[in-house]
């Protein structure tokens, strides 16, 4: 069983920054790709950025030159730098992991729980 847990979330005032992370254990996985989702109630969850192994980077429209995507590998660990915060960032972020568990021998997506992100005066 592969799990990722996720931190940093919280409220934050409008133009300030957070930083996400979230850790995937497990050791007889391979990672190929991590992301960052959000969502807001009543809305799709929407991709923000993601992040593949070697190192190559998406990100959306509304959050590019804001929003910055980085691992460490050794750790299996994504961060999602945020700054310039708005309030239209407010939603709760999910990490996404596609990997191999070696374990059972097949690839998947794999979630985190969900972390809330307020932005607000």
């Amino acid at each position: 069983q592969v799990e990722l847990v996720e931190s940093g979330g919280g409220l934050v005032q409008p133009g300030g920054s957070l930083q996400l992370s979230c850790a995937a254990s497990g050791s007889r996985i391979s990672v190929y790709s991590m992301a960052w989702y959000r969502q807001t109630p009543g809305k799709q969850r929407e991709l923000v950025a993601t992040i593949t192994s070697g190192g190559h980077t998406n990100y959306a429209d509304s959050v590019k030159g804001r929003f910055t995507i980085s691992t460490d590998n050794a750790k299996n660990t994504v961060y999602l730098q945020m700054n310039s915060l708005k309030p239209e960032d407010t939603a709760v972020y999910y990490c996404n992991c596609n990997l191999r568990n070696w374990d059972v021998g097949v690839q998947y997506d794999s979630w985190g729980q969900g972390t809330q992100v307020t932005v607000s005066s």
